[in-house]
């Protein structure tokens, strides 16, 4: 979906992006672009814009951690409905992921499956999620919900680059649940290795540790 967000600066974009990251040398840099000042109601005739911003913050230091020794998820009771139109966007409007990080937290993780209302598969509250299953590899289609992550897109290249079957499709829980090796991935994290699901344990496997020191981050 084009959202018609007017042209960007992008040299000076990228001197800005390098300046923040000039001030660190470990840390996050989020970019954040909106259509600009309107009026009210919904109609964008009247936008001044583009706004666009950039901002850092410190790594998440529990975050090494998790790479190394893989992380434990919830699977949330909060359900995602279906949006086509702005599917695999990240946007501004995520309620339903607020909600959903809400529901996992009180259960004491930091991040659980999300499901849509039909009981598929889509991604954790923070990342797109991955797992094995006889040398091939399965993620969810975001055609409908989610957000199809940047770093999603480099694993599934890679993996293929590697010579490993990428299976994109719409999948039960009991097919997770049912792998030999789960991990998920975002921009600052990279790819993690899930340890647990509920009560199903994981061992950290051959594929993911190969797509992690293929695309380490440290």
């Amino acid at each position: 979906m084009c959202l018609k967000i007017a042209p960007v600066d992008w040299h000076a974009l990228r001197l800005e992006i390098e300046s923040h990251a000039s001030d660190a040398s470990e840390a996050g840099i989020k970019l954040h672009v909106s259509r600009g000042q309107g009026g009210r109601g919904y109609s964008t005739k009247v936008t001044k814009g583009p706004f666009v911003t950039v901002s850092s913050f410190d790594f998440p230091p529990n975050y090494h951690e998790i790479r190394e020794n893989g992380l434990e998820l919830s699977i949330s009771d909060v359900r995602l409905g279906h949006n086509p139109l702005l599917a695999g966007l990240k946007h501004n409007n995520r309620l339903e992921q607020i909600l959903a990080k809400e529901n996992v937290e009180s259960s004491g993780h930091l991040d659980g499956i999300l499901l849509d209302f039909n009981g598929k598969v889509i991604e954790t509250t923070m990342a797109n999620v991955f797992w094995v299953n006889n040398n091939q590899v399965f993620t969810p289609d975001l055609s409908v919900a989610g957000v199809a992550g940047v770093m999603r897109e480099v694993v599934i290249e890679e993996l293929t680059l590697l010579g490993i079957a990428v299976n994109v499709g719409h999948f039960e829980l009991e097919d997770l649940l049912a792998a030999e090796e789960v991990f998920v991935t975002n921009c600052i994290l990279g790819v993690a290795p899930i340890t647990k699901i509920r009560e199903v344990g994981l061992s950290i496997g051959p594929i993911t540790k190969q797509i992690q020191e293929k695309l380490s981050l440290c």
